[in-house]
């Protein structure tokens, strides 16, 4: 194996992240977030899930995994849920926008 091969960052492989989907329960032995607690996550609109079908199992995205995450760092330090979920809503909409920023100027 070359070195280039052993450098492969799979961190950065986009492509990759936008085509992941995980159901409820792949979701909570990642995270470490029960399924309850994710259902109460999505009632409440702090996240969505890509399934709209009633009795499917609920499926989440990358973009929604990393909420979850970044909610339960808040909780557990201290933040309530309301709080947890304005402040990740501040930083995903910031996050948005400086990469639409620089998606048009590398174009």
């Amino acid at each position: 194996m070359n070195k280039k091969e052993t450098e492969i960052d799979l961190s950065f492989d986009f492509d990759f992240l936008d085509k992941l989907v995980v159901g409820i329960g792949e979701v909570s032995q990642i995270t470490g977030i029960p399924t309850r607690q994710i259902r109460y996550w999505e009632d409440k609109g702090i996240i969505t899930s890509l399934t709209e079908e009633e009795g499917k199992n609920r499926r989440y995205d990358y973009k929604n995994i990393k909420k979850m995450l970044l909610v339960k760092e808040l909780l557990d330090e201290g933040y309530t849920l309301d709080a947890s979920a304005e402040k990740v809503k501040k930083r995903i909409e910031l996050i948005e926008k400086t990469l639409t920023k620089l998606k048009k100027g590398s174009s």
